[in-house]
């Protein structure tokens, strides 16, 4: 069925910068990391003024982005979910997979602070820096909340939590002020939901340092080495 919008064309009005220059180690849902915030600078022809009028207004917001970092360009009608171990199939439409006919994501993130130059400081982000943004809605409580809503497979992943301990020396060249963030990430199990390898060293870049770690029983993550990445 044709219609007039079979040509779509969008474009990024902004982009986010975050800690996270891989995607590997980023939350797999918004707000999982609450503390791990970002930065939402608006491209040049859409930075006018006005643009955020009455947006102090409100506490979240809900981030329509792209997931630019996939590289998979073949569509497929079923995936194989991180939270069913990656061993069950679901519909395409069932899950949030970046593997889709349009690779949108949609986050809800807190706006911590309007900056100058209609910056925005948000938290609770789940993207890779540079992340292109293709349109900012106020989050609206009496109409976004539903609280009777179910989510079938994708079960509360606040149950799941590792206890984290960090090799001796590891940190002495890491932001002290950034030690807190990068436990609560790692307490989250960064691992590929269906890669669980208790004798594998895997690691992932946050902030410009390269993280490597080992989990053991599924309950204890070890850092092992935290390294400058050149």
């Amino acid at each position: 069925m044709n219609s007039k919008f079979d040509a779509l064309t969008i474009h990024p009005i902004a982009y986010i910068e975050t800690d996270f220059p891989t995607k590997f180690g980023i939350p797999r849902q918004a707000d999982i990391v609450s503390s791990l915030q970002g930065r939402i600078i608006f491209e040049k022809e859409y930075n006018k003024e006005g643009i955020l009028r009455g947006l102090e207004e409100f506490s979240h917001l809900w981030l329509i982005w792209g997931f630019s970092e996939n590289e998979t360009t073949e569509f497929s009608p079923t995936i194989r979910p991180p939270k069913l171990g990656g061993n069950q199939r679901v519909g395409v439409f069932a899950s949030r997979s970046p593997n889709r006919p349009n690779p949108l994501g949609i986050s809800v993130v807190k706006i911590e602070k309007i900056l100058p130059n209609n910056e925005i400081l948000v938290s609770g982000v789940d993207m890779v820096s540079h992340t292109p943004i293709y349109d900012i809605k106020p989050y609206i409580p009496y109409s976004d909340s539903i609280t009777e809503a179910t989510s079938g497979y994708a079960k509360d992943s606040s149950s799941i939590h590792l206890s984290v301990t960090y090799s001796e020396g590891v940190l002495k060249d890491f932001p002290l002020n950034k030690v807190d963030l990068l436990t609560k990430i790692l307490s989250q199990d960064p691992r590929p939901g269906f890669h669980h390898d208790n004798e594998r060293i895997y690691g992932f870049q946050f902030l410009d340092f390269e993280i490597k770690f080992q989990v053991y029983n599924d309950k204890e993550l070890l850092v092992k080495q935290i390294e400058k990445v050149k």
